[in-house]
Formats: structure tokens, C-alpha cells, sequence
């Protein structure tokens, strides 16, 4: 018998609903349950890096591991959906701690064992010997229970557990804090909707140098690794500016100089509260970000803080939930931004030196370009991951030159005209990318199509639905899909695959899956 989340209700997070959606319909890659492609990354395997040097006790690090997931019962989670509802179930996987032979390359050991949604586990330890008084900690887990200050949290408290010291209990228990959450997207739900009606432009151009064409496909993707100076600490200060905004302004201006007149980055913003805030877990909502450069660089920094401002207010509706037209996708845009800052000391392990690698690269990339940054005490690192069958190395580096170059122009002259600033010049060209096209069914008994498009009425709250309507278009996201398979499933005997809400969300395409599936009966 399963249980659900302890002290609270099992309800999953809409976050996660969104998560589980996009990986179950393929969108995120290749999943077991899609196209099992051998050795293929998976795209929200997180996995966080230990290196220790000194005369470890290594039972003492196996306890401390299982310390940390007692205190994070979600990470020990199953995910089920039970009459169109997603449920989070704690308590059904164990989360392996195990030993392992020394890698020949650390990713080796982040990669091993599949992270399954539905049998588990969401997460495992692996703790290997790599040479005299020199270990190797690798911890890998689901995004869907796992986020970026996630990391920060384990690590330490897995300082604390080796230390000897107590992990004392979270504030609220996780299905507590999932609850609140859900309440607060419904809150602001039609806030949200009226917010993303006049600003959400679903463009898949994009112009890069040596760019291809663009893509939102997740794939096996390189990286480019660099580093952001103190210019950004220098710029931020005087003009009243987070580090997190001038990162920002300076990427959308160099999306701008490139050619891209509208260019929607995607940025990843933080959820958490103060009840969530020591809890691991996913808490992060990835939303669409864009204005249009002019004045000054002070001008339009200030320009970008205003509009983040605003998106604040609804930053926990995901942008699916608030608007129709956004299908499953592991990213919302072509380039996308994730920002951390890391304002806590390293971790202390008694007896030994700790190094974390708090950027280790999963292999995958969910679009065609992502910069990531960890800000922290020694300094903020940089990486754009990048998929090199549409963008060259070439044009990922000449970014990476391009972005620190506008840096360290904005941090002379933060005043200056963006036309002043060293910015590259149009690159010639434009990638297209219009997405998947999406095949028509033709030829479906007409009952079945009107039996399906009665389901599609009741589950969207309409009053006339055609065979020809775009589900995404009506309004449908991801929790609508699970809605509309469980009554098809109740009503038809027909368990369809979510594949079909991808490659053709019509009432047409979905009836002539289920007359597909009667046939094979």
C-alpha cells in the first residue's frame, strides 16, 4: 500500500505536473517509456559533485547520506496519476547510497541507473575512492524533486550529518508546502492569465552566430565554460540594479544586437517562501522574459527591473496554467537563463577538504543555447550549454566573447547609449523554426469523434468544442491531458499515450488514436 507525503496531502505540485507531463510525452528526450536510445542523457537528471581529500570514514559518510534523505522524504517519492489527478507518494522508492569503483569520468557515475517518474528512485547516492585519501561523492536526483538551491541544502545538511550534529525537522512537511503552493497559483490565476495575455508571443526564431536552426528539442549538448568579472558586481551597485538583472539586460541587448527584434528569453525563477526555504525539492517556475532595448544601458536595466518587478507577482503560475497555446516542452524558448547566488560559506566536513561542483553538466540540453550562472563568494561562473546540431562551437564561444565584452563596456560606461556599447554586429541571416508540423487525422467514425469532443467540452468548460480545434489552443494544458486520458480511459476502455497530444491535439487526432487502439484489442 502506498503512502502519501508524510503530514500532508499527496497532491503533486503543478510544477511538477508540468515536469512529469513534458518527460511522459517525449518532449523532454528520449524516456523509456518513449524511444530507448542507449546512453542518452537525460534532461532533468541533476546531478552535484563532492570531491574530499583526507582520511575519510566512509561508513560515517554512507549514515550521513541516509540522514539527509530522512530529513527530504521527497526524495524517497513516486509519482501516479489517480483519476486525472497527479499524485506524489513518498515512501516507495528507496534512494540507493551505494559504493563504486573510482570513474574514469565523474559524469560516469552521475549517469548510472535510470531516474524512474513512476517505479523510482528520484534520487541516489554513489561514493567512490578515487585514489589515497581522495573520494568522490556523486548525487544524482529528478528535477522534478530537485532544484538549484536544492543543492546548497543537501550539501550542507550532509555536512552537518557526517559533523555528528542533528538535522532538525523542516518547517512544514513538503505536502503542507505543495498545498500552499497550488492555492497561491489559483489565487493569481486570473491576474497571471490577463499579465501573459499581451506579453506571451510564442516565436521560435532566432538569430546566433553559427546558428542552424533553432530548436526547444532536448538533446545530448556540448558547454562552454567562462567566467563573469567583477564587472557585474560594479555595474549592479551604482545604478540600484541586482547582479541577476544586469546578467539579464546584458543578454537581451545581445540577443538585440544579433537581429532578434522580439527575442522571449526564458529565465527560471525561484518559488520559494519562507516555510520552503530549507525544504529540497522543486520550487522553481521557468517564465518568459522580454523587452526591447533602447536609451542608455541604465536606462534599459532599469527598463528590465520594472518588468521583473511586475512578473513577480505572478511568478508561481506556470505560464501553461495561466494561458492556452503553450504545448509540452522542456523549454518555453530557444534561450533560456538560469541564475543563482550562492551567498553561503563552502561546506565543512571535519578532517577533510571539500570541493563541490556545483555547475557538473548532465550532458543534455533542453533548447538551442542556455546560460547558467552560480554566483557565489569565490566569484560567479558562467556556462552556455548549447546544442551543437544546430549551433556550432564556434558561435557558442563568439556568445560567450560577445556577453563578457558587453560587460565590461556596461561596467565603464553604464551610462552610455546601447548603440555605444561593444555590441557585434547583425549576424546575416535568420534560423527559422516553426515546430513540429502536426499531421491530420482524417476518416474517424464521426460518433467517436463527437463522443471525444464531448470529453474535450467537459474537461475545458466550453460550450461547443470543433473536431478541427487545437487543444492548446482552447486553453488545454497539461493537467487538461491528464483529464481528458482518464476519461477517456473510464468512458472508452482506451488508455491513450500523450505522444498523441503532441503530434496532432485535435478531437480528430485523438479519436482516430482511440479507433487505433480498439483495432489492436
Amino acid at each position: 500500500m502506498t503512502r502519501s507525503l508524510v503530514g500532508g496531502p499527496d497532491l503533486a505540485s503543478l510544477a511538477q505536473h508540468g515536469m512529469w507531463v513534458t518527460e511522459r510525452s517525449g518532449a523532454a528526450g528520449p524516456t523509456p517509456r518513449t524511444i530507448p536510445l542507449p546512453g542518452h542523457p537525460a534532461v532533468y537528471r541533476m546531478p552535484l559533485a563532492v570531491w574530499f581529500d583526507g582520511p575519510m570514514e566512509v561508513g560515517r559518510m554512507l549514515a550521513a547520506c541516509g540522514e539527509v534523505v530522512r530529513r527530504h522524504p521527497v526524495l524517497t517519492s513516486t509519482l501516479a496519476e489517480r483519476d486525472g489527478v497527479l499524485r506524489l507518494l513518498t515512501g516507495t522508492a528507496e534512494v540507493p547510497v551505494t559504493l563504486a569503483e573510482a570513474p574514469a569520468d565523474p559524469l560516469d557515475l552521475a549517469g548510472e541507473g535510470h531516474l524512474d517518474l513512476a517505479t523510482g528512485p528520484l534520487a541516489r547516492f554513489t561514493l567512490a575512492r578515487t585514489g589515497p585519501d581522495r573520494h568522490l561523492l556523486v548525487f544524482a536526483a529528478h528535477h522534478i524533486v530537485f532544484d538549484g538551491m536544492s543543492k546548497d541544502i543537501l550539501v550542507r545538511d550532509l555536512a552537518a550529518a557526517y559533523a555528528g550534529e542533528p538535522l532538525p525537522p523542516l518547517p512544514v512537511p513538503y505536502g503542507e508546502a505543495v498545498e500552499d503552493e497550488n492555492a497561491r497559483v489559483r489565487d493569481r490565476l486570473p491576474g497571471a492569465a490577463e499579465f501573459w495575455r499581451a506579453r506571451w508571443h510564442d516565436s521560435r526564431e532566432l538569430v546566433l552566430p553559427g546558428l542552424g536552426t533553432p530548436t526547444l528539442h532536448a538533446a545530448p549538448g556540448d558547454a562552454v565554460d567562462f567566467v563573469l568579472g567583477d564587472e557585474v558586481g560594479r555595474t549592479a551597485a551604482p545604478l540600484g540594479l541586482t547582479r541577476f538583472e544586469v546578467v539579464l539586460s546584458a543578454l537581451r541587448l545581445l540577443l538585440h544586437a544579433y537581429g532578434n527584434a522580439r527575442a522571449a528569453v526564458a529565465v527560471d525563477l525561484s518559488t520559494r517562501t519562507e516555510a520552503t526555504r530549507e525544504h529540497v525539492g522543486l520550487f522553481v517556475n521557468e517564465l518568459p522574459f522580454d523587452v526591447v532595448p533602447s536609451g542608455t544601458f541604465a536606462e534599459f536595466a532599469a527598463d528590465v527591473r520594472a518588468e521583473l518587478r511586475r512578473m513577480y507577482a505572478y511568478r508561481h503560475v506556470p505560464l501553461a496554467r495561466a494561458l492556452g497555446g503553450v504545448s509540452p516542452r522542456a523549454a518555453l524558448t530557444p534561450v533560456s537563463l538560469s541564475y543563482r547566488s550562492r551567498s553561503e560559506a563552502e561546506p565543512v566536513f571535519p578532517g577533510l577538504a571539500a570541493s563541490v561542483e556545483w555547475m557538473m553538466f548532465n550532458g543534455a540540453v533542453r533548447n538551442t543555447l542556455h546560460l547558467q550562472v552560480v554566483d557565489g563568494p569565490r566569484g560567479a561562473a558562467a556556462r552556455l550549454q548549447y546544442n551543437p546540431r544546430h549551433l556550432g562551437r564556434d558561435g557558442c564561444e563568439s556568445v560567450a566573447a560577445d556577453l563578457t565584452a558587453l560587460l565590461r563596456g556596461v561596467a565603464e560606461r553604464p551610462h552610455a547609449p546601447i548603440d555605444d556599447l561593444p555590441l557585434p554586429s547583425s549576424v546575416a541571416g535568420a534560423g527559422g523554426g516553426t515546430g513540429l508540423q502536426r499531421p491530420r487525422a482524417a476518416g474517424t467514425d464521426a460518433g467517436l469523434v463527437v463522443a471525444v469532443g464531448e470529453i474535450w467540452r467537459q474537461v475545458l468548460d466550453l460550450d461547443h468544442v470543433d473536431p478541427g480545434d487545437d487543444l492548446f489552443d482552447l486553453g488545454g494544458h497539461s493537467l487538461s491531458i491528464t483529464q481528458i486520458i482518464a476519461k477517456v480511459r473510464d468512458t472508452m476502455a482506451v488508455d491513450l499515450p500523450f505522444e498523441v497530444f503532441i503530434d496532432d491535439p485535435t478531437v480528430e487526432g485523438v479519436a482516430a488514436e482511440v479507433a487505433r487502439q480498439r483495432s489492436l484489442a
